[in-house]
């Protein structure tokens, strides 16, 4: 689709707000949906707009050719059952405004492994988003590397706040980091492709990594050196509490993600690398990329 109005739910967030002005360079008329349009500072038109308010959702989606669902409630305790709810109705009110493609960002994951409370709630909303009868383009990712980003925020305040780290086992596990703007890349890049079907695509970087390899290049960029002990015995409910006490994440995110740690989240099906063809950056690179947006933005 070239030149087409997209609505983006979750414009303000981590990845919203860099895929609006994305789209607008890309020549595509963005409504960037949110909940206080008179705060809003970003690219494209705001349109006042809640995936849990049906009326509002109608009106925001009204015309529009194509919307990307860029929405989770990870932070809360019922999560799994909001963010079906929101899929549940953004699926049915595209279905009913006439939408030719919804874009989802969603998690990456082995269906056969025991996953994660977070990584099955992902699975969910994939399969809601697909009920309204609009086509579904799903990108599944594991830890994308930008400033603001949760998880890349707790690896990077992990490094930055402890010369030494008592670390739970899940840091023996393999994942596949990405740059913030090589998921942009992919999920404007996708929205280009003329299919009348739904698709699933796994998305990575150019390595894949345990977790504590990434704390340890991180360390090494900003010249650090910490010792690092992995620890069989700290659970979920602990490492959750560890982690609110050395970053900023909250216990209820931090417990989310944590609990998807166990399991391995690596590209299995590249496929994608043909549809939208490109070199991803390697994790150095996204890290000198992120800590650059940081410093940039604590000048500004």
């Amino acid at each position: 689709m070239s030149g087409v109005r997209v609505a983006v739910a979750g414009s303000t967030g981590f990845v919203g707000r860099r895929l609006c002005p994305a789209l607008v360079e890309a020549g595509h008329e963005v409504r960037a949906l949110t909940r206080h349009p008179e705060g809003y500072r970003g690219a494209g038109e705001a349109v006042r707009a809640d995936v849990h308010d049906e009326p509002a959702l109608r009106a925001a989606l009204e015309g529009c050719d194509a919307a990307y669902y860029l929405v989770h409630s990870l932070s809360e305790p019922d999560f799994r059952e909001k963010d079906a709810a929101g899929a549940r109705t953004f699926a049915r009110v595209a279905g009913e405004q006439g939408l030719r493609r919804i874009v989802y960002l969603g998690g990456l994951g082995d269906d056969a492994d025991d996953l994660s409370t977070h990584l099955r709630s992902r699975r969910e909303v994939e399969g809601l988003l697909g009920e309204g009868g609009v086509p579904v383009t799903t990108l599944r990712a594991g830890i994308v590397v930008g400033h603001g980003g949760i998880s890349w925020e707790m690896t990077r305040q992990i490094v930055e706040h402890l010369p030494a780290m008592i670390t739970p086992r899940w840091v023996r596990t393999r994942t596949q980091p990405i740059a913030v703007a090589d998921v942009i890349r992919y999920l404007v890049g996708v929205l280009d492709v003329d299919d009348p079907e739904s698709h699933t695509y796994e998305v990575g970087g150019s390595e894949v990594l345990q977790y504590v390899e990434m704390l340890r290049r991180v360390a090494t960029i900003e010249g650090r050196r910490p010792v690092i002990v992995p620890v069989p015995l700290l659970t979920p409910k602990l490492s959750s509490r560890w982690l609110s006490l050395v970053t900023d994440v909250d216990v209820q995110t931090g417990r989310s993600l944590i609990d998807s740690m166990s399991n391995e989240v690596v590209v299995r099906d590249d496929s994608i690398r043909r549809v939208v063809p490109f070199e991803p950056m390697d994790y150095d690179d996204a890290v000198l990329q992120a800590l650059g947006e940081r410093a940039k933005a604590a000048r500004a």
